[in-house]
């Protein structure tokens, strides 16, 4: 993405509100926006953060060319005046985020964007389209890994991903929020993420006979020597076969690092406890049994629930493209801006009938809130920015939808952290020491321990609580009778 220019990459309204803010100079004054989303997807308790190292290159490279200026007056919509100021646009804006990897909850700020509102409001679209893509994706993933119970985890999504970009970043998602490698060879190298894969069906299919195919192929990878199984009869032809070219490797004294089949058709709870019996009576008592075959969250727990002896899966297209909720619902909203003559942030509200969709105004932040004594997540506090707190303070907690509801924290017994980071500041990134994917996969694995299994849960997970301090909730009642009078 950092050799692109995706400045073009939004939405025609974007442009023609920035056309109008430019004419109307006092209008383009310095704003708050807040990225954020109302539910998680697939029905989970949580949703993994991912996506900000793309948005940074985004924005790094954030530039008009000749050509998108030329295609943009092609268009009859646009003043040369306005054209003219394409030619030295920048964004000299700030960002906080969420970092990639860590758990994240709705209604939250996962971005905020502090810039002139020209700025703020073109880069919408490309930061929704980046955050949200690998943001499913990761939280798909961490859905089938939790599934897996430690079993590997491959994505092998690919060639049913929505075209080369949802492939790639897909697969770098995936493996930040768990999968152990990716078929995916050019995610492969620009992440430096492992690659995985044995042959297909036309493999064997290109032999003379079953047999002579897993011949060659373990002449060939005799380290790494996974055979595919099920290409004519599973259990009559292509498990005897493969334990004969394993016992083979045997006799001339070759023990492969890693040996095992895959199978992708048929019942797999069955056979998978068929090939463990085969191969323990032949004394291979670690074999690779891997399966793959439309695989997602709920077919695997269900295999494990089986009994099944599968310990390596290989998920595509349910994982690639998140087929039961295919997209995810961030979206971005003014929550202040700038009074011209004092410089002061003045906090905005978004009302709406359905009382989801009512924002919450002003310049915020995010503290998570743990139990000391177990490390565990027990809630996230969205707070006004120049709020200030103490560990040695008790700490009042409360519903912001149902405000009897409360908790108190005693001193002592919680911890907290401010979630968001400065990315960029006045247009330049400061987040330098940007983690790897692989350091990504860490710090998730990390942060995911930090939810209470009930959280993790695939079905009817328990709600991790994301409450409204008293100043922010007290400031949102306040415009909400302000705008909303009778």
């Amino acid at each position: 993405m950092s050799e692109r220019n995706l400045t073009l990459l939004t939405d025609l309204y974007e442009l023609t509100m920035m056309q109008g803010y430019f004419k109307e100079e006092e209008k383009n004054v310095n704003v708050i926006f807040d990225m954020f989303y109302r539910r998680n997807p697939d029905g989970n308790g949580f949703a993994i953060c991912c996506g900000l190292e793309q948005v940074i290159e985004l924005i790094e490279n954030f530039h008009f060319a000749e050509e998108d200026i030329a295609y943009l007056a092609s268009l009859k919509m646009f003043d040369q005046d306005f054209l003219d100021y394409l030619r030295d646009f920048r964004f000299t804006g700030d960002i906080y985020a969420i970092p990639e990897g860590n758990v994240m909850f709705p209604r939250e700020p996962v971005v905020k964007v502090k810039a002139p509102i020209m700025q703020a409001q073109l880069i919408e679209t490309a930061l929704l389209n980046i955050i949200n893509h690998q943001s499913l994706i990761a939280t798909k993933a961490s859905r089938v890994v939790h599934a897996a119970k430690g079993d590997g985890v491959m994505e092998f999504g690919l060639r049913r991903a929505q075209g080369p970009d949802a492939g790639i970043y897909g697969a770098r998602a995936a493996v930040i929020a768990g999968c152990v490698g990716t078929s995916n060879v050019l995610a492969g190298q620009m992440f430096d993420i492992p690659v995985l894969g044995t042959h297909a069906h036309s493999w064997i299919m290109s032999f003379e006979n079953e047999i002579d195919a897993f011949r060659a192929y373990a002449r060939i990878y005799p380290d790494n020597c996974l055979l595919l199984i099920d290409t004519y009869d599973t259990l009559r032809s292509g498990l005897p076969n493969a334990i004969q070219v394993f016992k083979e490797l045997r006799d001339a004294g070759i023990t492969p690092k890693k040996y095992g089949i895959r199978m992708d058709s048929g019942d797999l709870a069955y056979l998978s406890k068929q090939v463990k019996r085969a191969f323990t009576e032949a004394g291979f008592m670690d074999p690779v049994i891997s399966a793959s075959n439309d695989l997602d969250e709920n077919l695997i727990a269900s295999l494990k629930a089986q009994g099944a002896t599968i310990n390596s899966w290989g998920v595509g297209t349910n994982l690639i493209t998140s087929k039961d909720t295919p997209a995810f619902g961030g979206v971005y909203k003014l929550a202040a801006i700038e009074d011209k003559k004092t410089g002061e942030m003045i906090p905005k509200i978004k009302i709406s009938e359905n009382s989801e969709k009512v924002t919450n105004p002003g310049d915020k932040v995010i503290y998570r809130i743990y139990n000391k004594e177990s490390g565990k997540i027990f809630a996230d506090l969205i707070a006004l920015a120049d709020e200030k707190y103490d560990l040695n303070d008790d700490l009042l907690l409360f519903d912001p939808v149902e405000p009897w509801k409360k908790t108190l924290m005693k001193a002592g017994t919680y911890t907290m952290k401010e979630l968001m980071i400065p990315v960029f500041k006045d247009g330049v990134c400061v987040y330098k020491d940007r983690p790897t994917v692989k350091q990504l996969q860490k710090i998730c694995a990390e942060d995911v321990a930090t939810l209470w299994e009930e959280s993790r849960r695939l079905v009817n997970p328990h709600e991790v609580h994301v409450d409204l301090s008293r100043p922010l909730y007290d400031l949102k009642q306040e415009l909400l009778d302000r705008y909303h009078k009778v």
